[in-house]
Parts: C-alpha cells; sequence; structure tokens
C-alpha cells in the first residue's frame, strides 16, 4: 500500500492534525484546527483530507485516536470520538482505524515544555504534536521490518 497516513486528535475545541512520510517511517505535526462543535470539526477535516488527498502522496489512511482512561476503560469523550469517526466515515472513503491515545498529551506537553517556554503557544502546537506521539506509535508498530534502536 502507498500513500501517507493521516493522524486526528479530536478535541472539543481543536482538532490536532499529523501526517507520515510516504515511506511510513516518521510521523510529524501538520497542524490544529480551531472547531465550534462537532459538525465543523468533520467538515472542515473532510476539507483538509480532500486537500491533501489532491497532492502527490495521497492519504492512504486515516488514524484517529481513541482516548480512554488509563486502566483502558472508556472515558467521556470515547463515545464523541465514536460519534466523529462515524461521520467523518460517511464523508471520505479513506479507512480509519483507531488508537489508543492515552498519555499522549503528556508526552506531546513534555517534548514542547524543552523548545518553548511560553505555555500559550505550547497550546496552539499540542494537539499536533499529541496525534503525532499516537501516529509514530501506529507507524512503528505496523511497519513491516526491524526498526532501528532508539537511543
Amino acid at each position: 500500500m502507498t500513500g501517507r497516513i493521516l493522524a486526528i486528535d479530536v478535541g472539543a475545541r481543536r482538532v490536532g492534525l499529523a501526517i507520515s512520510d510516504a515511506s511510513r517511517t516518521l510521523a510529524r505535526p501538520l497542524e490544529t484546527i480551531t472547531v465550534s462543535s462537532q459538525a465543523d470539526a468533520v467538515q472542515r477535516v473532510a476539507r483538509r483530507i480532500g486537500q491533501l488527498d489532491s497532492e502527490d502522496d495521497a492519504i492512504a489512511a486515516i488514524v484517529v485516536g481513541m482516548p480512554s482512561r488509563l486502566d483502558g476503560t472508556p472515558s467521556e469523550q470515547t463515545a464523541q470520538v465514536r460519534a466523529f469517526i462515524a461521520l467523518l466515515q460517511a464523508r471520505v472513503r479513506t479507512p480509519i482505524v483507531t488508537e489508543d491515545e492515552r498519555l499522549t498529551s503528556r508526552e506531546a506537553e513534555s517534548r514542547l515544555a524543552v523548545k518553548e517556554k511560553d505555555w500559550r503557544k505550547r497550546k496552539e502546537q499540542l494537539d499536533a504534536v499529541a496525534a503525532s506521539v499516537f501516529l509514530q506509535d501506529y507507524l512503528d508498530r505496523t511497519s513491516a521490518g526491524p526498526k532501528p534502536e532508539r537511543m
């Protein structure tokens, strides 16, 4: 299968997007979209998917972060994300899978804090960086062949 993978971190006010390279080795934050409602989020994300699909390396799959409590049970946001996925799947033909997103926001915050001291600027980037964290986990888990060890 060829093409990039798009990751979506769904929130009530912001949706973070991250994307893989065409080789599906590396994930990077793409953008954070400020939304007013779930319908607005679905519409704007579907539009962005259409734009990305028109590029040379189209989107082959979408990975949506699935929230849950630390013990793995559904959280308050789980049903909202499932509803988002159902609405998005009705608008795009790209396959959608889910990935555990537990603690990705905390990891993203830690990464951002190293480079950016202003919490307001970190907050603007947080959702896209969190999406890149769980996308990288997905890429590492699903790629064929051995990965180099991380130092």
